[in-house]
């Protein structure tokens, strides 16, 4: 049992964006700069500023954990650690970096000519949206604190302006490269397809009169050109907006001006061309033709400037530092602080400014000079820009260039073969603990429906959630709502900050209290990023509590692409867990103890070192030793040295991780027993999952903490052991799935004293290797099958 409160100081360095993202999205991948500021004063502040919670001693009362490790410095540990040889100063990888060759990962997937044409489209454009995500919060972030004079060397021993610098350089040639995987692969690949992209002076005049008349109904009364003259300043230009510049000339005086045009983000950024498609008829030809928006809005510039020569005109792009600043503490009301710091976020300073190339010398100054952006903000780009919207071309109806439709199916536990009600979800999880792994193991079915029983069921007390990201039309809001209208005692525990989602998050938080549900938004100065639930029900021999424990947030349309696991269960010792720490968040309850759970910004790195240590020790006593860590990101120094001490010891360390990754494999002296794999395809792995090898006794934790000083510091995380033998059974395989030379994944590699990532994807025949996600599908329909009793 783990004697834990929520707060303690930290004194850790700069923490992660997001799980990127965050590959759709969440990505969640990039997420508040704001808690991933360097070792500070401000950043102690900000925790200790969490009363009335206090640090507690841990221990667990079976003996197991003597003490908490302090998690102050990157070489804490026991005092026999200590006594090693010095680890090296250059042994992180830096975080931007190495979040750069995530998204050239990504960018892969989308130069694979193996991968469906229409998905690699979708990958082009999840690369861009990456890395407008990075710009705006990361890029940012690292020149406000230059300006600011916060600046400090990051872990990987570069100075903010060295990161700036190299991330300039490897952004500007990932860019070009995107570009050119746009016109050269993946354009004439969807040409041969009758999938292309056309220019005004292709169209013929039938087409170009449909267009014309679109244009007037459709375009035309949403633009709004912005002169600039002493009468009319330079307009603001909103962050990621796609713009027209354009210089006219008026023939009476011959003089020149300048205006802008908005290519209005509220419609599609390519137009479809051909009549049929854009009536949406049945079955209309395979054909395709796409215009870009900006193409369509410049061939009818005229209409806009009547009377007037249109001279030129080129597209530009700005990205701006839409990074949140709330002062919790100053804040009587978050929400409304909230609010009105969303506002402020469409005029943060510019941070990149995308030109094509064409354009001219003249206007270029002009817009480099107004948009106070210097050179090497500047990146030319071939037209089009602004490659996001690929996902209107991945999103045309070709199923032969397209992943085959999958649907995840309801888990064996909770399928009623016998009845065609529907089943008893209380009385399954009775029987035993429920592992889901979505999205091969339906959401829809699994998680949305034991909140919906719940609401329904009379014999529910009370159910109590958090929230951190879900659709503005969710079931389990919809669930929340009627459960709290039926009289039940429903609370909801909000993170209204959650990147990008704020202002979503805002509009259901308020339904939720117009619907008598108790709205909590977490606590002070820490983010409520763990995924729980809680089920309080009358049954005949007494209360009983029912319990969800996730790596994934309560989004039904995410939980489709994310893969995620859950646990249900009615453990008592995990039931009275959750009670603890629901009553931490919205009340006064420092000095909680837990079971079952490790609990961040207590616990969590101070719990994973102690069993990293433990395995060091077991190895050194002829035990089984192994560590096997699942991440979205890996960036903590503290756990890392522990872990390049574990393979100083000779304990194998896997390491399978999607986005960031600080730690280096294969390092002669400091981590040859250290294997590093990144696996990325049709849905973001998102699970989070921590094994040990326990000297023959394993344990296996899974939950919503990554090993990021955000995570770690300055959220409120949760890790629930798995006791289940066939559960662990079920992570064992998919670890050594995952980590197998014979499974299609990217593997870390010390070439030469530098860290490369490899994509490994055939074998030396040059047969194709195992992709770990196509091989669980078949598995999730065959268990459906055995269970529904078809052959």
């Amino acid at each position: 049992m783990t004697d834990t409160s929520l707060a303690g100081p930290t004194g850790e360095l700069d923490d992660d964006a997001a799980a990127a993202s965050d590959l759709a999205e969440d990505l969640e991948d990039l997420e508040d700069l704001r808690e991933e500021e360097s070792e500070d004063a401000a950043a102690e502040a900000l925790v200790s500023a969490t009363v009335p919670f206090q640090q507690q001693p841990s221990d667990e009362v079976d003996g197991e954990l003597d003490g908490a490790v302090d998690a102050g410095g990157a070489e804490a540990g026991r005092g026999e650690t200590d006594e090693l040889t010095p680890l090296p100063a250059d042994r992180f990888a830096d975080r931007e970096i190495s979040w750069l060759a995530f998204n050239e990962r990504v960018l892969e997937l989308a130069e694979d000519p193996s991968m469906h044409l229409l998905e690699r489209c979708r990958f082009a454009a999840i690369f861009a949206s990456n890395l407008d995500e990075f710009f705006m919060v990361r890029v940012a972030g690292l020149k406000r604190r230059i300006a600011t004079g916060l600046a400090v060397t990051a872990a990987s021993g570069l100075t903010p302006r060295q990161v700036l610098e190299e991330i300039s350089t490897r952004a500007r040639e990932l860019m070009q490269r995107h570009a050119r995987v746009f016109s050269d692969l993946l354009a004439p690949a969807l040409a041969a397809e009758q999938i292309t992209f056309v220019h005004w002076d292709d169209l013929g005049s039938g087409e170009q009169d449909r267009l014309h008349k679109y244009f007037r109904k459709q375009i035309f009364p949403v633009l709004t050109p912005l002169a600039v003259d002493p009468a009319h300043p330079f307009p603001y230009i909103s962050g990621l907006s796609l713009n027209l510049a354009v210089v006219v000339k008026n023939p009476s005086t011959e003089k020149e001006h300048f205006a802008r045009v908005k290519v209005p983000p509220s419609l599609p950024r390519f137009i479809a061309v051909d009549e049929a498609v854009a009536k949406g008829e049945l079955n209309p030809s395979p054909v395709r033709r796409f215009i870009s928006l900006e193409e369509l809005m410049a061939a009818h510039l005229h209409y806009l400037f009547p009377g007037m020569e249109v001279v030129e005109h080129h597209s530009f792009r700005v990205t701006r530092n839409e990074d949140l600043e709330v002062e919790e503490d100053d804040a009587e009301n978050l929400l409304k602080a909230l609010e009105k710091e969303l506002l402020r976020r469409r005029f943060g300073p510019a941070v990149r400014l995308e030109l094509a190339p064409d354009i001219s010398p003249q206007v270029r100054r002009l817009l480099v000079r107004e948009l106070g952006v210097s050179e090497h903000e500047v990146y030319e780009l071939p037209a089009p820009l602004d490659l996001t919207g690929l996902n209107v071309v991945a999103d045309v109806d070709r199923p032969d260039l397209q992943y085959p439709r999958f649907v995840g199916r309801t888990p064996r536990a909770l399928a009623d073969v016998e009845s065609a009600s529907p089943t008893d979800f209380f009385a399954a999880i009775r029987e035993r603990d429920i592992l889901l792994h979505h999205p091969y193991d339906s959401f829809s079915t699994s998680v949305q429906q034991f909140l919906a029983q719940a609401a329904a069921d009379p014999t529910v007390l009370a159910i109590k959630q958090t929230l951190y990201r879900t659709s503005g039309d969710s079931p389990i809001v919809d669930a929340l709502i009627d459960a709290a209208e039926a009289g039940k005692q429903v609370l909801a525990i909000v993170e209204i900050k959650a990147r990008f989602d704020e202002q979503a998050n805002i509009s259901w938080a308020r339904k939720l209290e117009q619907a008598g549900v108790h709205v909590v938004y977490g606590i002070v100065g820490l983010k409520t990023h763990c995924k729980l639930s809680l089920v309080v029900r009358q049954e005949a021999d007494g209360l009983r509590r029912y319990c969800h424990i996730g790596t994934g947030n309560y989004n039904p349309k995410t939980a489709r692409i994310y893969e995620d696991l859950g646990l249900l269960t009615c453990d008592g010792e995990v039931g009275q867990d959750l009670t603890r720490l629901f009553n931490q968040l919205s009340g006064y309850a420092p000095k909680s103890r837990f079971h079952r759970l490790l609990v961040a910004p207590r616990s969590i790195r101070g719990g994973l070192i102690e069993r990293i240590e433990r395995e060091i020790d077991n190895h050194r006593a002829g035990k089984e030793a192994w560590i096997n860590i699942k991440v979205n990101s890996i960036v903590d120094e503290a756990t890392i040295d522990a872990l390049y001490r574990a393979s100083q010891a000779g304990v194998k360390v896997g390491v399978v991780v999607r986005g960031i990754c600080a730690i280096k494999a294969g390092v002669p002296g400091l981590s040859e027993n250290i294997t590093v794999r990144s696996i990325l395809g049709r849905f973001l792995e998102h699970s989070r999952i921590y094994a040990f090898a326990g000297g023959g006794d394993p344990e296996y934790f899974i939950g919503s903490a990554d090993l990021m000083h955000r995570n770690l510091d300055r959220r409120v995380e949760v890790l629930v052991r798995l006791v289940d033998p066939d559960h662990l059974a079920t992570l064992a395989n998919l670890f050594a799935t995952s980590l197998a030379d014979t499974t299609e994944s990217w593997h870390l590699r010390d070439v030469d004293g530098e860290q490369q990532w490899v994509r490994v994807s055939t074998n030396d025949a040059g047969e194709r290797l195992l992709h770990l996600q196509a091989s669980l599908m078949p598995r999730s329909r065959q268990r459906a099958r055995v269970r529904t009793g078809i052959r």
